[in-house]
């Protein structure tokens, strides 16, 4: 127990060292943000009032500066809220179309379109992924299903190439880098965490078969944001500007050691180890700290795992009508069978090679699984995204919900900020329940 509590000692300084230095220069970036005091702006459907109070005590207790809350319950908007600023020197009003890199949170738009790629008939989940990518059998990849792919179990956590704007926005170049990769484990026999790499596989496998031969960026925006009406880019578009998106807060050395966060002790050493694979799985890319990929130079460029921007309403609402069957999407019944039922677990059980935790996944989302909150629901899917952004549906109300901030946390899937606010959303449903005669 000494011997763990030493290692994970050292791993917190030093990974502090190594990923805050760059931000530890500017003195607002030192200290904990103050308290804010403010209107809260929105609206709640009757019965999720104390959804509101929750969202203002982020702001008055718990350090918010800028957010924005949404939930989605069988179609109907209950919930939808933004206060605080959208820049961190406290100047600027976040508005009601206000938008924000989402970081991992992306993830879940990017699962959001593999299902409707299912639905369409594009590919088997059952099925080799070089059936449909031919290029992809090579290098011990022939036999990797897309549900296996889907479900990080591909063993593709990492890439022997570093991740930069300029070669993922090259896509015929990057899918050759993609094909020829060999994976880290013998796929189906573990999981873990493809946190940079799963939307590069997942965008070539929507290019060979989507007979338009999009990208996924422009598959999510053509077939499921329009459609539903809901703001969220895979890569944002010029026409967009600047002054509508957030600015994103790094996390300080003061919140790493002195705020409340799970992140495993192990996890935490092997990111310090240069050659380990939870370091090459999360840290391969072209950024000098945690909130770079929120720069323009991310997020202009299609970057499905990590540099979505959007809004907490898109969120919710695609989220929402995956869990509902919004009729606008036309969802296979057996597709939504599979969205909704539970994740297989690989032959050497549910522990990740990449985050040292027990995990679950399915389809591209996140299942049920502490800490991460994702309600009462063993059916409910989702993303959490670095720095406290968090989405999913439940299928068994229909429910979406989203929560979106600029101030990055440390926490694992586990942050205070959405917990409270997830928490108070299923109280009123189950009060709203109790009501119904």
């Amino acid at each position: 127990m000494i011997k763990r509590i030493v290692i994970y000692s050292m791993s917190v300084t030093l990974l502090a060292f190594l990923c805050i230095a760059p931000h530890a220069g500017c003195a607002r970036d030192c200290r904990l943000p103050d308290p804010i005091t403010m209107q809260i702006h929105g609206m709640v459907a009757p019965g999720f009032e104390p959804v509101r109070e929750q969202f203002a005590r982020n702001f008055r207790d718990r350090g918010e500066v800028g957010a924005a809350c949404c939930v989605y319950l069988r179609g109907a908007r209950v919930v939808d809220l933004w206060a605080g600023y959208r820049d961190i020197d406290k100047k600027e009003p976040w508005n009601e179309d206000t938008l924000v890199c989402v970081f991992s949170t992306t993830k879940g738009m990017s699962a959001a379109a593999m299902v409707l790629a299912h639905s369409r008939g594009y590919f088997e989940l059952d099925e080799p992924v070089a059936r449909y990518w031919p290029e992809f059998g090579q290098a011990g990849k022939q036999s990797i299903t897309v549900r296996q792919l889907l479900s990080h179990q591909a063993g593709l956590s990492a890439i022997d190439q570093k991740i930069t704007p300029a070669r993922i926005a090259d896509l015929d170049s990057w899918a050759t880098v993609l094909a020829r990769q060999s994976p880290q484990w013998v796929p189906g026999s573990r999981h873990g965490y493809h946190g940079l790499t799963l939307g590069f596989y997942q965008n070539e496998l929507i290019r060979r078969t989507d007979p338009k031969h999009r990208s996924i960026g422009q598959f999510f925006d053509d077939e499921i944001a329009r459609p539903l009406g809901a703001e969220f880019y895979i890569g944002l578009p010029e026409s967009i500007p600047p002054a509508r998106v957030a600015a994103v807060q790094p996390f300080t050395l003061v919140e790493m050691f002195f705020k409340p966060y799970r992140i495993p002790a192990r996890m935490l050493f092997e990111m310090l180890w240069p050659n380990s694979l939870t370091r090459r799985s999360l840290m391969n890319v072209e950024m000098k700290g945690p909130g770079d990929i929120a720069h323009p130079r991310w997020t202009r460029v299609e970057f499905p795992s990590a540099s979505g921007v959007g809004s907490a309403r898109g969120l919710a609402r695609v989220l929402g009508a995956l869990a509902f069957a919004d009729p606008k999407l036309n969802l296979r019944p057996e597709t939504l069978a599979e969205l909704r039922a539970p994740a297989r677990v690989p032959t050497g059980g549910m522990h990740d090679r990449i985050l040292r935790m027990d995990m679950a996944y399915s389809l591209g989302f996140i299942r049920q699984c502490p800490p991460f909150n994702l309600g009462p629901s063993a059916h409910a899917f989702g993303a959490f995204g670095a720095g406290g952004s968090t989405s999913f549906g439940d299928p068994e109300i229909g429910l979406g919900f989203a929560y979106v901030m600029n101030r990055m946390s440390v926490h694992m899937g586990d942050d205070p900020r959405a917990a409270a606010l997830v928490d108070s959303v299923y109280a009123c449903v189950r009060a709203s329940a109790n009501r119904t005669p």
